[in-house]
């Protein structure tokens, strides 16, 4: 997710330096191409590069389906998140949710910052780079001391580069992203041309219910989650170009977004199918991180692997670097008596500790918390979308928040219990049956979906009519 934030700042550069032609408030092709690149560039992680390569591997025969899953959620909801902030004309994701309530806003924004953040996608920056660049070469017995070795060393430079950012970073994330990306494409292209073996049955959880399996596999992503936070950044790059009516920004929003919706879906079903096509040779992968590694070195040798290892590390540093440094300036903002370094300071040690209890874990323990929040972030989005029909009214944000909120909260302590292995909680049984009993698509983890739906047109209309007769009261 976001490999290297830092090519923000150098696409922005990039584009303001290109003779930009605005015509009848129109770009160019280059320029709507400028800023599709610079949306990939935010969108394009070497993390995510590990689910795509997992699903494949998993759904096996019954690979697109669970691909067009992974698509809609790992890349149609980071655009829709991109355009509904565009579309919201708010400064941060903080103001657009205040839109239920400003307590709400906080913990919201709060909580996804820290997912996407300490808690989750920047240890799992480190354990990637662990897992493709160092793992493959030390023995079983040495995983673990080997792991704590590299994040700690992984981890200080992230210190030391958030304490103090540097033009170090832009100038590594200038190159890096198009390396990796040349670097994939000619590993996926040999893997089309030459396969590892043939596509093999699907794994249990994708015998029956593929398309639902990969559209919660996109949950993992994060991005649209991301999307919600630095939308921001996008809206100012085009606005930098002289675009700066709503519709205007809203059109090359989803111009330019198409493109990197085709760069980055392109990626993911090539490493998708990467992944489909190693099972009949390497067996089948606890994480997706020994895939890449492995088809690398099937063929290409130590040699590639080495190279597709260092690509990888540099590129999972810069992000992690990024995600750091975004945290402490948000938090900041929230506690000012709090320094900015002191916070860099305890998220990089945040960020060490859970990095070392292995990528697996982080997996399954991101589960939980991307189920509730999820469907909390998708409502949103649908919400701003639709609320010019409802006069913007806090009523139906309020409401369909919370009732989301009730259901999102349970599929993740559901989800806790499976993570943990264990049975159900049994205070929460009688609400889970409820849900079961009640709610369509529940067992399909979107039993969120309909309630929230009908909460928007039963409160959208009552605020209507409310409105209408304000009116004619004055």
């Amino acid at each position: 997710m976001m490999d290297s934030i830092d090519i923000l700042h150098i696409s922005i550069a990039l584009q303001t330096s290109q003779e930009v032609q605005i015509m009848n408030n129109k770009l160019s092709f280059s320029s709507y191409a400028a800023i599709g690149v610079m949306l990939f560039a935010l969108f394009f992680g070497a993390g995510n590069l590990i689910f795509p390569a997992q699903l494949g591997q998993n759904a096996g025969t019954n690979f697109w389906p669970a691909v067009i899953g992974f698509l809609i959620t790992g890349v149609g909801l980071p655009l829709l998140g991109i355009i509904a902030m565009s579309f919201s004309g708010s400064a941060n994701l903080q103001e657009l949710a205040s839109r239920v309530h400003p307590v709400y806003a906080v913990f919201f924004t709060s909580l996804l910052y820290l997912t996407i953040g300490p808690f989750f996608a920047s240890p799992r920056t480190g354990t990637v780079a662990f897992e493709v660049g160092i793992s493959p070469f030390i023995s079983e017995s040495s995983q673990q001391i080997g792991l704590f070795i590299f994040t700690l060393l992984f981890f200080a430079v992230v210190l030391l580069f958030s304490l103090k950012p540097a033009r170090l970073v832009d100038n590594v994330g200038k190159f890096l992203a198009p390396g990796l990306v040349i670097l994939l494409a000619v590993l996926l292209v040999t893997v089309i041309v030459n396969p590892m073996g043939a596509v093999e049955s699907p794994q249990e959880a994708y015998q029956s219910g593929a398309f639902i399996t990969g559209f919660l596999e996109g949950y993992n992503t994060m991005d649209a989650l991301a999307s919600l936070v630095f939308g921001i950044i996008v809206i100012n790059a085009i606005r930098s170009m002289g675009v700066t009516s709503t519709t205007g920004i809203l059109r090359t929003t989803i111009k330019a977004g198409s493109i990197a919706i085709l760069l980055l879906g392109t990626i993911y079903v090539g490493i998708a199918y990467l992944g489909a096509t190693s099972t009949q040779i390497f067996g089948i992968f606890e994480t997706g991180g020994p895939v890449l590694s492995s088809a690398a070195s099937h063929y290409f040798g130590t040699f590639g692997s080495i190279l597709l290892a260092v690509a990888i590390t540099l590129a999972c540093l810069t992000t992690a670097i990024g995600l750091t440094t975004a945290n402490a300036e948000y938090f900041h903002t929230l506690f000012p008596k709090i320094s900015y370094e002191k916070l860099v300071i305890f998220f990089a040690t945040i960020t060490f500790v859970i990095a070392n209890f292995g990528l697996a874990n982080i997996i399954a323990f991101s589960v939980p918390v991307l189920m509730f929040l999820y469907p909390l972030a998708i409502v949103l989005m649908l919400l701003t979308f639709l609320s010019p029909l409802f006069n913007h009214s806090r009523m139906v944000y309020s409401s369909t928040i919370a009732v989301t909120f009730l259901i999102s909260i349970f599929d993740g302590l559901k989800s806790l219990a499976q993570s943990l292995g264990m049975e159900n909680f049994s205070w929460i049984q009688p609400v889970l049956a409820f849900y079961e009993q009640t709610l369509p698509l529940y067992d399909q983890g979107l039993g969120w979906l309909l309630p929230a739906i009908v909460v928007i047109f039963v409160t959208g209309v009552i605020s209507r009519f409310q409105k209408t007769a304000a009116v004619h009261a004055s």
